[in-house]
């Protein structure tokens, strides 16, 4: 996400970084190559005069140009002026107690992905600890319905329903009663939506809204429209009144002029943003960990948290004192491939490891190979996976035919695996954090040459 814009920035900044001494000439090279990758991800105008204006101001100054590192000092105010115009800090949902029942409206156009983001919302929420109810009150789009019905039972979530139904607010107030009745704490209201802003659209929600007296009303966007995605924002916070925006397709945005113009243009937060088609897929915004994205820094942060999610400390904790005695199998190789999987694509966990965003594709890094060695893997013997120095030849061979590769392609896997295995046992002593040292795993099984 953003790989055009982080590249661009990149470049300006190594411009400035690490110099002992910088000129105003200097600062000035590099805030206009700022400034014309700013405009070329689509960023507002009037955001970016003002970014380029405060940035230049407080750069030129006597603490930046007099400091015992001035190009750090640079990069930092450039880190600041991002975090701000992303909207400073993380807005969490403001939701009541579990004793009373809290109504989140999800408002967007047809196509913004709103019916799936009410689904990756509930599944968040419930992982949260709270008892979410899908209601589907898109009467206009006829898939809508069942689209949130699979949904729902796809993560576990009730959903409410009338079938033929043609007043959003009765459905709505149906809805409320099931979750009284059925202990449930939040109410998540997948509205109606259009092809584009109108009348008619606009006064239902507003009734809608009227009924429901939403504790959070959210729009859903999507990022890869850029400024019409930030005009729609403005113009439903106008028309309804908004609490915060979740940008969908995030994953797939290169650029990130919604996400840098949004706060400024229509003073709602982004609270969260899709970033792929998972229901998992569907992350709360940080802006300041995604400033350190853009600025290609990474987000360790991020990174153990996706790790913490799908690994179990107990399990992470005796993975690495096995590898501190090189116990390390093909058996917990094939458990860590699985769980990479689990925690999303290649290319966003590439994004938050440190000085990696841009520099290495999804294509570099060969996605087919995960898939060959779990095939492999899965084709051996439990005995053959707890000790691979008993694969020789004649099980080469049939574990190549059973997985459907190549003997050279089996030998490769073992001979990477070796190397593997020295590496994690110096891995283990560096991290003693289980979730951290599970998530380098992950990277090192992907990143080694076959």
């Amino acid at each position: 996400m953003l790989d055009k814009l982080t590249a661009k920035i990149s470049d300006a900044l190594r411009v400035v970084a690490g110099k002992a001494t910088i000129t105003e000439k200097n600062i000035d090279d590099a805030v206009d190559a700022i400034k014309m990758a700013l405009l070329e991800a689509d960023v507002n105008l009037r955001v970016v005069r003002r970014f380029v204006n405060a940035t230049i101001e407080e750069a030129k100054g006597e603490k930046v140009l007099r400091a015992v590192d001035p190009g750090q000092q640079f990069v930092k105010i450039v880190h600041d002026k991002l975090t701000s115009y992303l909207g400073d800090t993380k807005q969490d949902l403001q939701l009541k107690g579990p004793d009373t029942i809290s109504v989140i409206l999800m408002l967007g156009l047809q196509g913004s992905g709103k019916t799936t983001s009410s689904a990756k919302l509930a599944l968040r929420l419930k992982k949260d600890g709270r008892k979410p109810l899908l209601a589907a009150c898109d009467l206009v789009r006829p898939a809508a319905m069942e689209q949130l019905t699979v949904l729902g039972n796809q993560i576990g979530v009730p959903v409410y329903k009338e079938e033929g139904a043609k007043d959003s607010v009765a459905v709505f107030k149906d809805a409320m009663n099931h979750a009284r009745k059925n202990m449930l704490d939040t109410l998540i209201v997948d509205t109606t939506g259009r092809l584009q802003i109108d009348e008619p659209m606009m006064a239902e929600l507003s009734r809608l809204k009227d009924a429901a007296k939403p504790d959070e009303l959210l729009l859903v966007a999507d990022s890869m429209t850029g400024q019409s995605a930030v005009d729609i924002a403005k113009t439903f916070d106008e028309k309804i009144g908004l609490t915060g925006v979740i940008l969908t397709k995030f994953d797939s945005d290169t650029r990130g002029g919604a996400a840098l113009s949004l706060k400024t243009i229509t003073g709602k937060p982004l609270k969260f943003v899709g970033v792929g088609e998972r229901p998992e897929d569907f992350e709360v915004f940080h802006p300041e960990r995604m400033a350190s994205r853009i600025l290609g820094m990474g987000d360790v942060v991020s990174l153990v948290e996706k790790a913490q999610e799908v690994i179990d400390r107990k399990e992470a904790e005796e993975l690495r004192k096995k590898m501190e005695k090189e116990n390390f199998t093909l058996e917990d190789y094939l458990s860590q491939i699985r769980s990479m999987k689990k925690m999303g694509s290649l290319q966003s966990i590439l994004e938050m490891v440190p000085g990696m965003a841009g520099q290495v594709s999804e294509d570099d890094i060969n996605k087919a190979e995960l898939k060959y060695h779990e095939a492999i893997i899965s084709s051996m013997t439990r005995k053959e996976r707890a000790n691979h120095l008993i694969i020789g030849p004649a099980r080469r061979s049939r574990i190549a035919r059973g997985s459907g590769t190549s003997v050279a392609e089996v030998g490769r896997l073992l001979k990477k695996f070796e190397k593997m295995r020295t590496m994690m046992k110096k891995m283990s002593k560096m991290s003693r954090n289980p979730a951290a040292a599970q998530a380098m795993l992950g990277r090192m099984g992907q990143f080694q040459g076959r």
